[in-house]
């Protein structure tokens, strides 16, 4: 699939996630995460704001210059990082190209309303 983007200059995000590489940034089986590790997450509000941004569950670019917040690479980094190993976010690699996306259904499912709470001011 990465040869097709390239032959067609898609962008990454218009090609399905489910063909993108991801063995390299594992994320917890929705079944093993917990709801105080997803609270624990969501605690620093920089990381709540990055799950306020994603929260339609489109594939969003990593880079750091895409998120405005005023912190080195290494802790927004570190940010995504915390997210997925919660089980929020996965990430996305194509190439070159890194995006994140919200577990958005699959967090849905298991924690019904978890999502939209965060969401309101």
């Amino acid at each position: 699939m990465a040869e097709e983007t390239a032959a067609t200059n898609e962008h990454p995000s218009d090609v399905d996630p489910e063909h993108w590489n991801v063995e390299n940034y594992p994320v917890p089986d929705m079944a093993d995460v917990q709801l105080i590790d997803v609270l624990r997450a969501v605690a620093d509000p920089i990381r709540l704001e990055i799950v306020r941004r994603i929260a339609d569950g489109k594939p969003q670019p990593k880079s750091r210059d895409t998120w405005g917040f005023d912190v080195q690479k290494s802790t927004l980094s570190h940010h995504f990082k915390t997210l997925r190993e919660a089980g929020l976010i996965r990430w996305l690699v194509n190439g070159r190209q890194h995006d994140i996306q919200l577990r958005r259904a699959e967090l849905d499912d298991r924690f019904p309303g978890l999502i939209d709470s965060l969401l309101a001011d």
